[in-house]
């Protein structure tokens, strides 16, 4: 299979994986012929890329770091007990059924990414049409999880780490849905609306039964960066909790990477970049270079330019060195399809680079000029 950006899918291609909606359901299954129609249709609906069928490459494995019953099971818990709290119209009162869905939830999640062995940031929404509150926050959970493995946190503090990751925009539930979904620039006043969700979220979580009070400031600290000039509380670097700076990224990465109301999504290596200017001043360095380490910045499958004037396909990745994978030279220099694929190690080949991505934006906004991910 492999990656292939929407505005370059032909009619007869074949789906290779499946299309889900927002609550898990399969919409488009796999082997789907696709349609002038369907494909017209997935634009409309958010989809940036399509894994499809490719003689040359159904043999790549794609790595998921959920079994997709966990996760269709966390896509319809999140979205049952957030729609609780939206319709409430009220943060009065106790919600323990918080901490009995989400702490077993958690123990699910994290039962199937320690089950893997080799764990690494994958961007896991190119098949969902639908990137709503609820996907984001289980994308954040999972993406935190991955760097807390790598600190060799225990159980205990990957329980809280991921309830605390899981729940941050829990806040969110309690802000004027028409707000959230303006299409346009939001106005100072309801910029200010929507920064409070951080105190809501805190405020909802804090007494709740089964949920840690350090979870819970979780919700209140990502939004904080390193120089002071985060929210609600004007932390920096020193006053801000590891969780707080992890999920920081997380959660910008995230919003980088998924299609936004306001932004078309980058690929991997363009977030990573963005994130790294912003290093030390909105992201605490020693945490970026970490998410560095353990991102896939190159999703398996994805089509690249290599500095020899070759095309390729990403085959597989090296856990102590994702930005080096392995790749299949598919096309030459010429843009002639190879009749004998075969495949490039570039953690041995240092001469060899990846510099071009299929379906690349030109350009990449500069920190300054980033949307505030809210």
């Amino acid at each position: 299979m492999r990656l292939i950006p929407i505005h370059m899918l032909q009619p007869g291609m074949r789906l290779g994986k499946r299309i889900y909606n927002d609550e898990g359901i399969i919409l488009l299954g796999e082997q789907v012929e696709l349609t002038a129609n369907l494909i017209t249709r997935l634009g409309q609906l958010g989809l940036s890329y399509v894994y499809i069928h490719d003689p040359n490459t159904d043999d790549i494995e794609f790595p998921e770091l959920l079994r997709e019953e966990t996760r269709i099971q966390a896509m319809k818990e999140i979205k049952t007990q957030f729609s609780k709290l939206s319709s409430s119209g009220s943060m009065r009162g106790y919600y323990p059924h918080l901490g009995k869905v989400f702490v077993g939830l958690m123990e699910k999640i994290l039962e199937d990414i320690s089950s893997r062995q080799d764990v690494m940031i994958m961007l896991t929404g190119m098949q969902s049409m639908d990137h709503a509150l609820y996907e984001h926050s289980l994308n954040v959970c999972i993406y935190s999880l991955v760097l807390g493995k790598a600190l060799r946190y225990d159980n205990k503090k990957l329980m809280e780490l991921g309830l605390g990751a899981l729940l941050h925009d829990i806040g969110k539930t309690q802000i004027p849905a028409h707000i959230l979904q303006k299409p346009g620039k939001l106005t100072k006043e309801e910029y200010n609306i929507v920064k409070n969700h951080t105190v809501y979220g805190f405020k909802l979580l804090k007494d709740e039964p089964g949920i840690p009070l350090i979870s819970a400031h979780c919700a209140l600290q990502h939004h904080e960066r390193m120089d002071g000039r985060g929210y609600p509380q004007g932390l920096s670097g020193p006053d801000i909790h590891d969780y707080g700076k992890l999920i920081a990224l997380t959660d910008s990465y995230d919003a980088m990477t998924t299609n936004r109301i306001y932004q078309n999504a980058l690929l991997p290596h363009q977030a990573v970049e963005m994130l790294f200017a912003g290093s030390g001043t909105q992201y605490d360095q020693k945490m970026l270079e970490l998410f560095r380490d353990y991102a896939a910045i190159y999703p398996v499958g994805l089509t690249v330019q290599l500095s020899t004037g070759e095309t390729a396909v990403i085959v597989r990745l090296h856990p102590e060195a994702p930005q080096r994978p392995v790749v299949r030279i598919i096309m030459d220099q010429e843009g002639n399809t190879l009749t004998a694929p075969y495949e490039l190690d570039l953690f041995h080949r240092l001469s060899v680079m990846i510099t071009g991505v299929m379906g690349e934006s030109s350009s990449v906004l500069s920190i300054a000029e980033q949307p505030q991910f809210t």
